[in-house]
């Protein structure tokens, strides 16, 4: 069997079986080192090697869990919290409590969307914003899996269909990936192309809101570090410095493209403003680095199991054995295609990074099978886009656990990866075999 397809198999198998998502990155990457021939010195120095390549972004969770919680001492998310507890009216006020869910739904889903184009921050936000609503989601007894399938399709659809902020990105890396491979293909081919693939995305995201988790939730009403309000008192002073702090965060980033940096400033203006006492600020950060450790962990060991698959050359010995086998049966190399892309993106954790890797054959496979350019850009772009949602190592997925989890009552598996992967992993299959079908 192939290494890539075997070590994959074992790290979701094992995180389906609720083993600790690191442990399961690591045995899935001595598995398939082994698989591969590498033997377990190599595999085991491989994996260390690329440790490092994530480094930064731990880091950057890490900072912004302290500063998530730093900026809960100004009393900013009890502001939030009473706010938001009016919208949710008295008990027994049922068309209300409809109504409050369906706004408080779309708040979080324009963040989550906004976070990718308007204000790039990706993930940054959900630590700030998520936790203080908790109290909220509990009295509306709002499906928490409902929730991360609502932050994860905003996380994902702007990028794969809108070329602004993150979106940006990952089209200028696909438009020059194929023309690297022998297809030129102008910016504004894209969007159109990857229109009917998003579709599919919006398809996942109104089952998931109409049927799968319409029904209320129960959760119990825990204190953590960040959903306790009732101990902290807010003034008009400290709500303004911790919206100074906040846009202090985004403008930082924003010019240094440096989340740590961001984290930092934003943690300065409390220090400065006398909202983070000095005596209470290390029992405070430590809190919140606390909290952001897991996402960070699970990054950085993402990075050394994706280090490893590379390594084993077997990723496009995947792709090459695939061709073959294809044939000249349109319909079938599509199909393969896409699901190559899905088992790429849910061992990397990372739809730009599979770009690259898969676009080499795909763009001449394409072309033998007959696809259009757009077609041609549809398929790429969706199977790269496949298994970011669903990943036990994507961001995408990470970012809505650390919200959901922070009073440990949301499994990162089964209440995020698991619906995310059954509500868009299945219909951006069928949405990208029909996109490259018609166009």
């Amino acid at each position: 069997m192939n290494a890539v397809v075997l070590a994959v198999a074992v790290m979701l198998v094992l995180s389906l079986l609720r083993i600790h998502v690191v442990v399961a990155l690591l045995i899935g990457a001595l598995v398939g080192g082994f698989v591969a021939g590498m033997g377990l010195t190599e595999t085991i120095t491989v994996f260390t090697e690329g440790l490092g390549s994530n480094a930064v972004i731990a880091l950057s969770y890490a900072l912004l869990g302290s500063f998530a919680v730093a900026l809960s001492r100004t009393g900013l998310p009890k502001l939030m919290v009473e706010k938001a507890i009016v919208l949710v009216g008295k008990e027994g006020e049922s068309k209300k409590k409809s109504l409050s869910k369906v706004l408080l739904l779309f708040i979080i889903l324009m963040i989550s969307s906004f976070s990718q184009n308007l204000i790039p921050v990706h993930i940054a936000i959900i630590p700030i914003f998520i936790p203080p609503l908790l109290h909220v989601l509990n009295e509306l007894q709002l499906d928490r899996r409902l929730v991360a399938t609502v932050i994860t399709f905003g996380l994902i659809t702007p990028y794969m269909w809108f070329p602004v902020g993150f979106g940006g990105i990952f089209h200028e890396i696909l438009q020059t990936n194929m023309k690297d491979s022998g297809l030129t293909v102008k910016m504004d081919q894209i969007p159109t192309a990857m229109t009917i693939p998003s579709l599919g995305m919006i398809v996942g995201l109104l089952i998931a809101v109409f049927i799968t988790y319409r029904k209320p939730r129960q959760y119990e009403d825990r204190t953590t570090g960040m959903t306790k309000t009732d101990d902290v008192s807010y003034t008009t002073r400290s709500i303004f410095v911790a919206v100074l702090a906040i846009v202090a965060t985004l403008f930082v980033q924003l010019k240094t493209d440096s989340m740590i940096f961001g984290a930092l400033s934003g943690i300065i203006v409390l220090y400065f403003s006398g909202q983070l006492k000095l005596n209470a600020s290390d029992a405070i950060l430590t809190e919140g680095m606390k909290m952001m450790s897991y996402i960070g962990f699970v990054m950085i060991s993402a990075a050394g199991f994706a280090a490893v698959m590379r390594e084993t050359g077997e990723v496009e010995t995947l792709v090459k054995d695939s061709a073959a086998f294809i044939g000249n049966s349109t319909a079938l190399g599509v199909l393969l295609m896409l699901i190559i892309g899905l088992l790429v993106t849910m061992g990397i954790g990372s739809s730009f990074s599979t770009i690259p890797i898969i676009t080499t054959i795909f763009v001449p496979l394409a072309g033998e099978l007959g696809l259009s350019v757009m077609a041609t850009i549809a398929l790429i772009g969706t199977a790269a886009a496949l298994g970011d949602a669903g990943s036990p190592a994507s961001d995408s997925t990470l970012g809505p656990t650390s919200g959901l989890n922070v009073d440990n009552q949301h499994n990162h598996i089964w209440d995020t990866c698991v619906p995310t992967f059954l509500h868009y992993n299945i219909p951006l299959i069928a949405f990208g075999f029909i996109a490259a079908m018609v166009l």
